[in-house]
């Protein structure tokens, strides 16, 4: 799949001129979903598919994000389908959208303190004592 990558900054002109440009078309947004690197320096990234109907064409469109606390300018506006998309990333990875109409918690409880697809948490509890290797195939 083509990827464009392009900064936090211009992301949503790119999305908007391939959406309204007359030749290209992108004028379905089918997923916006995070993701985190914990070892590079932008660490985090928001990816966004786009499909022209009319061309029957699909692009990807990645934002990489810097900072403690990841934030973003809301698509919401321009392509309503991210909405919940949003939503859920920012449950899942804590990227917060600006100006999003209603950014809270979707599926994990309100008061969690984490983010849990981050990958700052281990695996496994290596202290718990209830959990057999063997029961595992390990």
């Amino acid at each position: 799949m083509l990827t464009v990558v392009c900064n936090r900054e211009k992301y949503l002109d790119v999305l908007r001129f391939l959406r309204d440009d007359a030749v290209l078309q992108f004028n379905f947004l089918t997923d916006a979903c995070g993701a985190h690197y914990p070892n590079r320096e932008e660490q985090f990234e928001m990816i966004y598919h786009l499909h022209s109907w009319s061309n029957n064409v699909r692009i990807r469109v990645k934002v990489p994000i810097a900072g403690e606390h990841p934030h973003i300018a809301t698509a919401s506006k321009d392509f309503p389908t991210t909405n919940w998309m949003e939503r859920e990333t920012y449950d899942f990875y804590g990227i917060h959208f600006d100006g999003h109409p209603n950014l809270k918690r979707i599926l994990n409880v309100d008061d969690m303190a984490i983010f849990p697809m981050r990958k700052e948490y281990p695996l496994e509890d290596n202290t718990r004592t209830d959990k057999d290797d063997k029961m595992f195939g390990r």
